[in-house]
């Protein structure tokens, strides 16, 4: 269960970092990862598209207590593509959609094996597990620099475990995450992005066995994921930026009968190669837990604007 939450947790985690691409438009000079923040919205017609890829891999988990033991090593693989359209020509409305494709191993198999995509039985499994119809909304026409998307996260697998490899979460979730960003200075060389993320997980009760070695159900039935963060960047040029960062993950227990939190915190990078292309590499380490795994996280994103 620890490595279950602990995927949930560093999933939201890579995308609340990988918003912090949300950048372009020229209007106002500089490039798309400076003014294009993750609370600003693409004009009607624009497309926006973001590849995030996430390798998660630990070998020590921590308990209720928040004690850290040694386990064998896991990784987990997400690659998520965002694709949203503009529809408002005051650039208010946005629609898309979220896929994830996971590769996860287990068994102290290396980091690495992830990305051979064997479906070992009891040790790897690997596809397509979820799609999310998605809106970007500004809610207050004086406000442009804060806004909600909203997501409902449709599970496509048939179990979270296959034997007793975990997969992805085999529940519906309501998703609503809140952005807002604050330049800092008149010759906006720092900024700070403020993201709160929630989720509301609903669906059945986790079996862990049904007789053939899978579950049916969700663990996160029933819950509320509370996710809050904060992130600092500067500006050396309009083209690139470093950054640092903390999160929160919080789950609360809605009738499952189980919470866990942890706390992370990492630095990243970004450069705009072309006006429409950006890259970023970010590195996040998990510091604390209760309930939860703790190790590394390494990501590689790109983002493109058109």
């Amino acid at each position: 269960m620890k490595k279950i939450f602990t995927l949930a947790l560093v999933t939201l985690f890579t995308i609340s970092a990988f918003a912090q691409d949300d950048t372009d438009n020229d209007d106002q000079g500089g490039s798309v990862i400076q003014n294009l923040t993750p609370s600003k919205l693409i004009g009607k017609g624009q497309v926006d598209i973001k590849w995030f890829n996430n390798l998660f891999t630990q070998t020590r988990e921590a308990n209720s207590n928040g004690d850290v033991i040694d386990v064998a090593r896991q990784n987990f693989f997400t690659s998520t593509l965002d694709v949203f359209y503009g529809v408002s020509e005051n650039r208010r409305v946005s629609v898309g959609a979220i896929l994830e494709f996971r590769s996860n191993t287990i068994g102290g198999r290396g980091a690495f094996d992830v990305f051979s995509f064997d479906g070992e039985r009891g040790t790897a499994r690997s596809g397509i597990t979820s799609i999310a119809p998605s809106v970007k909304f500004v809610p207050f026409k004086s406000v442009s620099n804060f806004s909600i998307q909203s997501s409902i996260v449709i599970p496509l697998i048939d179990s979270e475990f296959d034997d007793g490899v975990f997969f992805d979460q085999d529940g519906f979730t309501f998703q609503n995450r809140f952005f807002y960003d604050l330049p800092l200075g008149s010759s906006n060389e720092w900024q700070l992005f403020f993201d709160l993320n929630t989720e509301f997980n609903f669906g059945d009760d986790l079996i862990f066995d049904t007789g053939d070695g899978r579950s049916e159900g969700s663990f996160a039935n029933d819950s509320l994921r509370l996710t809050p963060g904060v992130f600092l960047s500067y500006f050396p040029s309009s083209k690139f930026t470093v950054q640092v960062f903390g999160q929160h993950f919080q789950l609360i227990d809605l009738g499952n009968d189980f919470e866990q939190d942890l706390t992370a915190i990492g630095t990243g990078a970004k450069y705009q190669l072309t006006k429409s292309l950006n890259v970023e590499a970010l590195f996040s380490y998990f510091a604390r837990g209760n309930d939860s795994g703790l190790g590394e996280s390494y990501n590689l994103g790109l983002r493109y604007v058109l």
